[in-house]
């Protein structure tokens, strides 16, 4: 954390929440508004070898993430302690030592700092497949040998999980912002695209691991395996090339005065390591009170709020859906039409950031999603008695909300790359990826206190609500940026009313009976 970063907790001085576009036509005919309004400049190359690289990142860690889900199953049949020890590390890992992945990215050489999310992410997953495999071949082994591997496996998944929110955050609100040169128009496109790839992976790659885990556990360990392998050099190399391509990621970002002080080297170990523990407690506390503090932290919060939901097809949703009656090939056109949607939210999130501006564009998109969503709950409150209807009906909201979620996502994450400065943008989203996780492991935590399927209607609930709190943070933001949050029409504009009400009055007392 920068000094000076800590003296000026709000937007840098391009204060780009002014493309708000309050006025579109205004804005239009002024420079600003033409770059805003102007397509992406990037050569094609560069894009391609971008996307490229983010695809095979975003694919390896998708595919892995699933696949070891199927692999303890597999593993350790007739339990659920291990996956949920597994998933639940991940996550605290994510949350404990976010900030110190953001204060790494917003100090680090951006080509080092993503060679090594990509280099240790890769090693975290290689070996992971390997114990993976030893255990599916069924070696024999004594249970506490089993117990050991499984905490090693644990162990590399929280650092499988700290490279990839390196290697997210990195690219995705840093080398972009970067590549678009202050082009918004281009900045969204480049967005949208990044997105499109996430969700593509999402839907495809634990389908693809899904079909050969259901041939052969060794299978598709081994497949998984050499996948990352194959794949590390291409992205090691292509990365490199979109680097040195564009002049402005090699810039040096402003470092902090006192990062890179030596301890004196004849202190005791256990003083330094004290010492070095506290720097970063405070370091970790600055990076959250920087948060708070900055204009921005309303729809960055609005949006990791969002991620305290049951109504996702994940795990849960899935499992309560199958106790309703639904079959397992009904769950994959309802899970494929979610992610559809989605993706059709990377479509018109840009066409209406590019109308209206980000800003009005992700209140719209939060009541879009709220709405759907309180439309569906309510069906499946009122339907209550007839399982099947009433699942439905909460299908049905889940995947119509999916367009504003995605869209809302894709909004605030405008805003957050224009408004935050360079050398804050790692530890600023490490700290909203720290917040996702905790919010996910409470969605985890709402099906564990309400585990039973006829149950499920109150983590619903609180899913809902959670969605309404987070559109109501984010209205919060819009009210206090524009200082209102709709556009009323002329003839019941405030100041319309007042004039014609004082044209009354003076009609009324200047009557001659009165």
């Amino acid at each position: 954390m920068t000094a000076r970063r800590r003296e000026q907790p709000y937007l840098d001085e391009r204060t780009p929440l002014i493309t708000d576009l309050d006025d579109a036509e205004a804005s239009s005919s002024t420079p600003s508004g033409n770059r805003n309004d102007a397509q992406g400049q990037v050569p094609t190359r560069i894009a391609y070898r971008l996307y490229i690289s983010h695809f095979l990142s975003t694919w390896n860690s998708r595919v892995f993430e699933f696949g070891a889900v199927l692999y303890l199953a597999s593993v350790f049949p007739g339990t659920l302690l291990p996956m949920s020890a597994y998933a639940l590390s991940r996550g605290l890992a994510a949350i404990i030592f976010a900030p110190a992945v953001g204060h790494y990215i917003d100090v680090g050489n951006r080509l080092q700092v993503v060679r090594v999310s990509i280099v240790l992410q890769r090693l975290a997953v290689a070996a992971s497949c390997v114990i993976f495999y030893l255990l599916a071949i069924g070696l024999p082994t004594e249970r506490v040998v089993n117990t050991c591997l499984l905490v090693i496996l644990t162990l590399l998944a929280c650092f499988e999980k700290l490279s990839s929110i390196l290697n997210l955050v990195s690219v995705e609100k840093d080398w972009v912002v970067v590549i678009a040169r202050e082009d918004y128009g281009c900045l969204r496109t480049m967005n949208a695209q990044m997105r499109r790839i996430d969700l593509v992976c999402k839907l495809i790659g634990p389908l693809f691991i899904a079909l050969i885990e259901g041939i052969s556990t060794e299978a598709a360990i081994l497949v998984n395996l050499g996948m990352n392998v194959c794949s590390v050099v291409v992205e090691y190399f292509l990365i490199a090339k979109v680097y040195y391509e564009v002049p402005e990621l090699q810039e040096t970002k402003h470092l902090s005065l006192n990062f890179g002080r030596v301890e004196p080297a004849q202190q005791n170990f256990l003083v330094r390591f004290w010492r070095t523990c506290c720097q970063g407690v405070r370091q970790a506390l600055g990076d959250f009170g920087f948060y708070f503090r900055h204009q921005l932290f309303l729809p960055s919060f609005a949006g990791a709020l969002l991620y305290l939901t049951v109504l996702s097809f994940s795990g849960q949703m899935v499992t309560w859906l199958l106790s309703a009656g639904y079959g397992s090939t009904q769950i994959a056109v309802a899970r494929t039409l979610s992610v559809m949607f989605e993706v059709l939210a990377t479509w018109v999130a840009p066409w209406l950031m590019g109308k209206i501006g980000p800003t009005r564009a992700g209140i719209w998109l939060a009541s879009w999603q709220i709405t759907c969503l309180a439309g569906g709950m309510a069906i499946f409150w009122v339907y209550a008695s007839q399982p099947l209807l009433s699942a439905s009906g909460l299908v049905g909201g889940t995947i119509l909300s999916r367009v504003g979620l995605r869209g809302f996502d894709l909004c605030a994450q405008v805003l957050i790359q224009e408004g935050v400065a360079a050398d804050a943008r790692g530890s600023f989203s490490s700290i909203e990826v720290a917040w996702q996780n905790l919010f996910e492991i409470c969605s985890y935590v709402s099906t564990i206190v309400f585990s039973r399927p006829d149950q499920f209607k109150w983590p619903a609930l609180i899913s809902v609500i959670a969605v309404g709190f987070a559109g109501l943070l984010y209205a919060i933001f819009v009210r206090i940026q524009r200082g209102h949050l709709v556009h009323l029409p002329k003839c019941i504009a405030p100041e319309r009313l007042q004039r014609s009400r004082e044209r009354v009055l003076d009609r009324i007392f200047s009557a001659p009976d009165f």
